[in-house]
Parts: C-alpha cells; sequence; structure tokens
C-alpha cells in the first residue's frame, strides 16, 4: 500500500512515478492478506475522456475496475465485477462497445489436465461499471488443447487492420512463461492461434548464458505517434539457475506486424539490455534516465513534506505511524511485527538491483530489549534479514536477524526469528548507519557509529534465501526502514536522517 504506482513517459525512456491509483484506505483493504495474495495484473486502458484500470485484489473481492479523469488521480472507488470469475482482467472499448477479457476455469469447471484454463469475455455496462451475464470463451486450454498448454492467461484484445488481436501469456509465469496471440474477424470469435507462436519466450534458450533474462510474457503492446510499435511485458533476471530477488521487472522491446502478425524483439533471439532509442516526436531524452532502473541511485534527505513516491508500505496502516520533519523521517514503533499479517511499522523501496547497496542514517534510544529500530531486506513474513538497534540488559546493542525461513513449531505457527549477532555499543545516544550491500557471494551487513568507518556484521550472508525460487510466492524484496516494539505497546520513534539505493 499504496496500490497499483502509475509511470508515466513521453519518450518510453524518461519515466516519473506520478502517483498510485489505490492511495487510500477506503479503495483498498490488505489486512491478513499474505504477502504475494494483494493485487494481481493490473491493466490501464483509456476511453472516451477516461482512464480505466482493471485488476484482481485476489483474496479480497475478487476483481474490479476503477477509473479516474486524470491518470495521477484521484481514482474512484473499485467497482467490483462479482460475475467475473478468474484473474487478470483487461478492458476493450470497440466503438460504442465495451468488454473485458480475462483468465478463468475450465469449460464447466472440468480440468482435462493439470494448468488447464480459458480466455473469457464479457460485454460491460459503463454506466453501472458492472459486467453483463453474457459470458463467452474465447480461448479453451492455450494454442493448441491437444498438446496440454498451460495456464493461459493475461489476456488483452486489439482491433488492427479489419481483425481482432487476442494476445496472452501461456505456460506460467515462471521459466516456461511465454506470449502467444490469436485473432478473428469478429470480437467474440473465433479466435484462430498464429502458426509461429509463440511470439515471445527465452525458455529455450541455454540456461548458462550471461546475463540472462527469463520467464518473460505477459505482454502489452503500445504504438508510438510516428506509428512505430513497442512490447511492454514481465521478466526476470535470475543468478544460479531460477533464483531471483528483483522479482518480475518490466522490459520493453520493439515490435513489427509481419503478414498481419505481431513479431516480439525482431532480430534477436534473446531479449536484450539496450535498444536504440525511439523516434518520437518532441521528445527530449535526458541524462537521468529512469529512477527504477538499473545503473541507477535515489538518494533521500528527507527535505521535503512528503514521502517519496518510491515508498510503499506493507499493507494498508491502520493508522499514520511516520512523518516527516525537520529533515528526518519519524517512524512510531508498532507493536506489530513483519511476521504477522497486519501492517507494519516500515517504509520500504524495492530491490532493483542484482549488486548494489543501501544504507541509511538512524537516531534511536531504547533500553527494552523489545524494541528496535533499523534496516530490513524482507521477501515475506519468514524469509528476511534484519539489521537493526535495540537493547540488551540495558546494554545498547547492533543485532542482525534471520528470519525463521520455513521452519515451524508443533502448531504449525512459524518459528521465531533467528538472531545470528548481537554487539555491544558505546553509547545508547549516538546515531547509527546501516548499510547492507548485495553481490554474487550474497548480502553483507554493516554498521558505524562515525561516519566512513564500517564495522562489519556478517558477511555474504545465503542470497537464495531470500530468492523467489526459495521463499516462493511472487514479488520480489523490498529494503525497508522498519521500527518494532514486538507486541507491547510504546510511545519511542525512531529518526531516519537520509536513506541512499544504488548499485546495477
Amino acid at each position: 500500500f499504496p496500490g497499483l504506482p502509475i509511470m508515466h513517459s513521453k519518450d518510453l525512456v524518461t519515466w516519473h512515478q506520478i502517483g498510485y491509483a489505490m492511495d487510500r484506505k477506503e479503495q483498498l483493504d490488505l489486512d491478513g492478506a499474505a504477502v504475494s495474495r494483494g493485487l494481481f495484473a493490473p491493466a490501464i486502458r483509456y476511453h472516451d475522456s477516461l482512464f480505466y484500470i482493471t485488476c484482481t485484489l485476489v483474496d479480497k473481492g475478487g476483481n474490479f475496475i476503477i477509473t479516474a479523469r486524470d491518470a495521477k488521480g484521484p481514482w474512484s472507488n473499485p467497482a467490483f465485477l462479482p460475475n467475473i470469475n478468474g484473474i487478470d482482467p483487461s478492458m476493450f472499448f470497440d466503438g460504442d462497445h465495451a468488454y473485458i477479457v480475462y483468465n478463468s476455469i475450465p469449460p464447466d469447471d472440468q480440468s482435462l489436465y493439470q494448468g488447464h484454463r480459458t480466455i473469457r469475455m464479457n460485454s460491460v455496462d459503463l454506466k453501472t461499471m458492472k459486467a453483463n451475464d453474457d459470458q463467452k470463451i474465447l480461448v479453451n486450454g492455450g494454442t493448441d488443447i491437444a498438446k496440454k498448454p498451460i495456464w493461459i492467461e493475461a489476456p488483452h484484445l486489439l482491433r488492427k487492420d479489419g481483425w481482432y488481436y487476442l494476445y496472452c501469456a501461456e505456460g506460467g509465469t515462471e521459466f516456461n512463461h511465454s506470449e502467444v496471440v490469436f485473432r478473428s474477424k469478429t470480437v467474440d470469435g473465433p479466435y484462430i492461434p498464429y502458426e509461429k507462436n509463440p511470439i515471445l519466450t527465452q525458455r529455450d534458450l541455454d540456461p548458462t548464458r550471461p546475463k540472462p533474462i527469463t520467464s518473460t510474457g505477459h505482454a502489452d503492446f503500445v504504438e508510438t505517434n510516428a506509428g512505430d510499435w513497442y512490447a511492454l511485458f514481465l521478466g526476470c533476471r535470475p543468478y544460479e539457475g531460477n533464483h531471483y530477488n528483483t522479482g518480475r521487472e518490466t522490459f520493453m522491446t520493439p515490435m513489427q506486424w509481419v503478414d498481419g502478425w505481431p513479431v516480439i524483439n525482431p532480430g534477436y533471439t534473446e531479449v536484450q539490455y539496450q535498444y536504440p532509442a525511439p523516434k518520437i516526436e518532441g521528445a527530449v531524452f535526458t541524462s537521468k534516465v529512469n529512477e527504477f532502473a538499473t545503473h541507477q541511485s535515489f538518494h533521500d534527505h528527507f527535505d521535503g513534506k512528503e514521502l517519496n513516491n518510491r515508498y510503499t508500505f506493507l499493507r494498508t496502516p491502520a493508522k499514520q505511524f511516520h512523518k516527516i520533519k525537520d529533515g528526518k523521517l519519524w517512524i512510531d514503533l508498532l507493536p506489530t511485527t513483519c511476521t504477522e499479517k497486519k501492517s507494519i511499522a516500515m517504509v520500504a523501496d524495492r530491490q532493483n538491483h542484482l549488486n548494489g547497496e543501501v544504507s541509511t542514517r538512524m537516531e534511536f534510544q531504547t533500553q527494552k530489549e523489545n524494541e528496535k529500530a533499523g534496516l530490513i531486506i524482507f521477501q515475506n513474513e519468514t524469509h528476511y534479514y534484519y539489521v537493526c538497534k535495540s537493547a540488551d540488559h540495558n546494554v545498547p546493542v547492533v543485532q542482525l536477524f534471520k528470519g525463521p525461513g520455513n521452519a515451524v513449531n508443533a502448531d504449525q505457527s512459524p518459528s521465531e526469528p533467528q538472531l545470528l549477532t548481537s554487539i555491544p555499543l558505546r553509547s545508547a545516544n549516538s546515531a547509527i548507519i546501516f548499510k547492507v550491500t548485495v553481490d554474487e557471494k550474497g548480502y553483507s551487513f554493516y554498521y558505524s557509529i562515525k561516519e566512513g568507518e564500517w564495522l562489519l556484521l556478517r558477511s555474504s550472508m545465503d542470497r537464495n534465501f531470500l530468492s523467489t525460487e526459495t521463499a516462493g510466492g511472487f514479488v520480489g524484496c523490498m529494503y525497508g526502514m522498519y521500527a518494532t516494539s514486538n507486541g507491547r505497546p510504546t510511545l519511542n520513534t525512531a529518526r531516519y536522517d537520509w536513506y541512499e539505493h544504488h548499485g546495477d
């Protein structure tokens, strides 16, 4: 929370975040939702002076539509679609008609094999923001049901040159992910698959190739004012097989139309790390390309009045626990901890570098062992590393914790986090700087009580532990300024002076 960040560009190269589509508590209730069980696969469209976003709040309401006159917001409260049974909804406007396409269950809810799904379509009443009960199956199974294709999903519709194109992901969102396309002369089919499907995948490439990009699929298309086409899609940058800590990332490649079919990444087999800049009328490319991409740095000295848009919280805050005051970020300790499915006192930023470092300077005083504040690298409720300042028998200490992983107690509840090290500090009043680095050897944790003099807590901690492959789910890691009183009430506050994040 907030949910659904909105990115804006005039040149497809320089991207800036202009807000969130779901930034009010009444729009988005995430209390009790596990990590990876929140918002799934949004799609944004523009029609008749109105922006539309369709999405799925997977465990708490299902599919919905929100709208806005300005993409910056404010966006409406969600109009839920109880008769849309599935995920990945996407709007399509065809003259005066509106439709929604989505992934759904097999016909008559009878699976012929594991991963058997359908793509379905309903018309939509734009006055009421409700889907009509005229559901139609557009694709059953995938490109060739005889070959038992799995997880047909993420559908989008496009009309071009007298054809309706239906493009979808297929193969599952992991290593076998791909993009496939169908076309029809009428919006409700029949849709014929392209004989050269898939139009995008990296699953057939050598897994030992340098700097691999894998798991590509779930694409959407855009046309520039010069008539050039580009495809945006999901992908991952793994290490050591299928391990990755940066989650599913957004990639973009050129696209061409050949013999009436879309071809993604023309001229290449591998997705490239760089392409020629798009030729867009009026585009002015800047030296600061995209603060969320690789090779970029982020420095925040909290000298404004509001948090930078890039920060996010874990779940919907029950109350405001932070403020910016006197050039510092003040975070009130909350009794909740990152092991719970509740809102916690964490201001977080996504890990977007395979190799990089994050650091922050903090002022925090306590003589209570339950009170802790510091810097966390967080994958989910059980997989994280946490470096913090606390107390041990009234002595100030620096501590490093590791989440319990898959270890459970006798009642199947998660085990307590593991204390890896605890080092006494000379003064309870001194400010402290924490630093976390990551490279091919793993995560290393440092602290400093005198700027420029780093003391090592632990080096080369297992990065696989924080990978999606090990921890499960769909998301990447978050760096967070995190404070907790571990179940007890307190009025204590941690004050962060600055936060820096850079790498490649």
